[in-house]
């Protein structure tokens, strides 16, 4: 069974930076891609970034040009940078690897990310 680990996430004031990561226990090219999701309270889990495979990105358009997604791949990682938070940014961080052939992804346990002054 696949597990992800993150960590990063905490207090942070409007304006000022994060950066979330994610260990893979396996290689994350075993996966075709992997990426940051968040769920605000009373909100749906909504896509924050991705990775495919190959290391073409995307993001939701609210972080476009704010937010980052890298990868160290020797040691599993994926990273979420986040910048210039907003209040609108807290939420609960999720990682997650996608399997081949089933929409059904792996999850990590989710990090927490306040964003107050």
């Amino acid at each position: 069974q696949v597990q992800l680990v993150e960590s990063g996430g905490g207090l942070v004031q409007p304006g000022g930076s994060l950066r979330l990561s994610c260990v893979a226990s396996e290689s994350i090219f075993s996966f075709p891609g992997m990426g940051w999701y968040r769920q605000a309270p009373g909100k749906e889990r909504e896509l924050v970034a991705r990775m495919s495979f190959g290391g073409m990105t995307n993001y939701a358009d609210s972080v476009k040009g704010r937010f980052t997604v890298s990868r160290d791949a020797p040691k599993n990682t994926i990273f979420l940078r986040m910048n210039s938070l907003k209040s609108e940014d807290t939420a609960v961080y999720y990682c997650t690897a996608e399997r081949r052939g089933t929409t059904d992804n792996y999850w990590g346990q989710g990090t927490q990310v306040t964003v107050s002054s």
